[in-house]
């Protein structure tokens, strides 16, 4: 069930939890990777340069999202933790926020290629394509600008010569939608080598954003 997280040592293991299956997965390598949930006194963040086999539950940042400094005796957040702030922010129907590094979704990302409507999936992720969020020095309120921008009206980007970063109602949907990003940014980048995808039109995204909404997918 959707809706604001209490913090927990229970929670705090499900994020740690998650960055080991980021890994095993494929969509993430070593530390690049990032989680955050939204709890009732902020956000927790998982801490900067800690691999996540050895990432404990008191190891993970709140970080308060009103701007005031952190509590005393906290680890150093991950150095994106800006970006996941503003995404919050930005978003109070989002409650998780997973950034890594895939190949495909980073290979696209490093040719500034967003990902369009060649698959119906995409619509998945709330319009009829996955945009490129413009490049900016990682950790910067200028990233932070830059992605929040790219998605506006959607629940995933890529990020230009760096990576991708999704948003879920939970942070079990946001790992799916990583997972599934990465999946058609490969289908996407093989349908490149071997020819020129047909892109489907608006009328029939919108086709699929309806049955999505009757099929109970959220698109936000």
């Amino acid at each position: 069930m959707s809706g604001v997280y209490e913090d927990s040592v229970a929670l705090r293991q499900a994020i740690i939890d998650a960055c080991l299956e980021m890994n095993a997965s494929g969509v993430n390598q070593g530390v690049s990777g990032n989680i955050s949930l939204r709890v009732t006194a902020g956000m927790l963040i998982t801490p900067s340069g800690i691999a996540y086999d050895k990432m404990r539950p008191e190891m993970l940042v709140l970080v308060p999202l009103d701007g005031s400094p952190l509590a005393a005796g906290q680890m150093k957040p991950s150095s994106e933790w800006q970006f996941h702030r503003d995404i919050l922010l930005a978003k109070p129907e989002a409650m998780a926020v997973v950034h890594a590094h895939p190949v495909f979704c980073t290979a696209l990302a490093m040719n500034h290629q967003s990902i369009p409507a060649c698959h119906y999936m995409v619509a998945a992720f709330g319009g009829d394509d996955v945009p490129v969020a413009g490049y900016a020095l990682f950790g910067s309120a200028e990233l932070s600008r830059q992605v929040v921008a790219a998605l506006d009206g959607r629940s995933a980007c890529l990020m230009a010569n760096h990576g991708a970063v999704v948003t879920g109602d939970t942070l079990e949907r946001a790992l799916w939608r990583m997972t599934e990003l990465e999946t058609l940014a490969k289908g996407y980048v093989t349908s490149l080598s071997i020819g020129t995808p047909k892109i489907l039109s608006s009328d029939e995204m919108q086709e699929v954003k309806q049955a999505f909404a009757d099929y109970g997918l959220k698109t936000s």
